[in-house]
């Protein structure tokens, strides 16, 4: 005879394979430690930018200087944020594809693409809204903004892949409404949020998913 079957068993099997395949699990945590670098590379580069055009307070002056100077300054900031989008979308691709190719998944399935949908809407919609604050005197809501934007991005993407994205999501929503009490520290938010934010959640995540299975870099 064969063995009764544990149904207990049964329903955890079942509920594995609708997780994988409505959720996009192979996010690397290495990447988010690889994204948060290039934040905290890109708020450096962008601090002496300022510090070289406007003196120590450079950030405060920019947020608070007449609409000639931050035009003046618009192509080099976002030419800055162009780089760091690249490069830390590079580095996410990489470290991801290369813990999918590990996982034996798909790195392009259905909930990659709801995941992908679902952080580019909010992102994209939040870009140009802080443009728009720029380009109408609310420089000091601009960090503020793009915190706040990314985070309801991440809190919208995470029904599509791991859970902790939620908490990072929560982070950066709760970083952005605390830069908007203190605008001439955007910067500083900027880095805590995407820089250290980042790398946090990103050893997190690899600490719990993937440090028995992935390679020594």
């Amino acid at each position: 005879m064969k063995p009764a079957t544990d149904p207990l068993a049964q329903l955890t099997e079942i509920r594995a394979i609708m997780e994988r395949s409505s959720r996009f699990l192979s996010l690397s945590g290495l990447s988010g430690v690889g994204a948060g670098i290039v934040a905290l590379v890109g708020a450096a580069v962008g601090h002496f930018y300022l510090q070289a055009q406007y003196g120590p307070m450079g950030f405060l002056r920019l947020v608070e200087a007449p609409a000639e100077e931050r035009r003046q300054a618009l192509p080099f900031l976002l030419g800055l944020a162009v780089a760091m989008i690249v490069v830390a979308f590079g580095v996410a691709l990489y470290f991801t594809r290369r813990r999918a190719v590990q996982d034996g998944r798909l790195l392009w399935d259905a909930p990659a693409r709801r995941l992908l949908l679902s952080l580019a809407v909010p992102l994209v919609a939040g870009g140009l809204f802080c443009l728009g604050l720029y380009l109408r005197g609310a420089a000091s809501c601009v960090v503020p903004g793009l915190l706040i934007f990314y985070g309801l991005a991440l809190l919208n993407a995470s029904k599509y892949t791991l859970d902790e994205i939620r908490l990072l999501g929560l982070t950066q929503l709760a970083l952005g409404l605390l830069a908007l009490v203190l605008p001439g520290w955007g910067l500083i938010f900027f880095a805590a949020g995407f820089g250290l934010g980042h790398i946090g959640y990103g050893l997190l995540m690899y600490n719990r998913y993937e440090r028995a299975s992935q390679p020594v870099l």
